[in-house]
């Protein structure tokens, strides 16, 4: 192969790599990307902010799979120790929801019965292993689901290391 033909094949191929480059650059770094689970995708329904959003933050769909919403959604009567009951129609749409923009199931092996609590994925668990127990049970916190206490923006599915103040753990 002559000098001129190498250059050029040499030339193309670091083309095809910049452009490669850039495009993987755009899609993990793009609004909606869960790059580094900092922001979860911004899909929103005006049932499920009213009437999850009304006790608790409205948890981003993307947190749970799919199989987990399912259940979570037939126990409403038994949510966790308090009965959250909706009206039936109410309670289809904000499933149809949640179950559209569900998370992956990553559990490792699968389970048999779906995770409930978002506490206890693993990647929950692995985002707060640095976290003292003694944070989760302080006053300012009171519980590990509590991701408002610490997360200025999890209203808005936004859990970046930037955006969290933690409390004093004594008032």
């Amino acid at each position: 192969m002559n000098a001129r033909r190498r250059s050029t094949v040499q030339l193309g191929s670091r083309v095809a790599k910049a452009v490669a480059f850039a495009a993987l650059a755009g899609i993990v770094l793009s609004p909606g990307a869960i790059a580094g689970g900092h922001k979860l995708a911004a899909a929103t329904n005006t049932a499920w902010k009213s009437e999850c959003g009304s006790c608790h933050v409205a948890y981003p769909a993307g947190l749970l799979p799919a199989a987990s919403w399912r259940a979570l959604m037939a126990g409403l009567d038994r949510h966790f120790g308090n009965d959250a009951t909706i009206d039936a129609a109410t309670g289809a749409a904000i499933e149809a929801f949640l179950v559209a923009n569900a998370g992956r199931d990553r559990s490792k092996p699968p389970t048999a019965e779906p995770i409930l609590r978002i506490t206890e994925t693993r990647w929950f668990r692995h985002e707060h292993d640095d976290v003292a127990a003694a944070t989760f049970e302080s006053p300012a916190v009171k519980s590990a689901a509590n991701c408002g206490a610490c997360h200025l923006n999890a209203d808005s599915g936004r859990f970046s290391e930037r955006e969290i103040r933690i409390p004093p753990s004594k008032p």
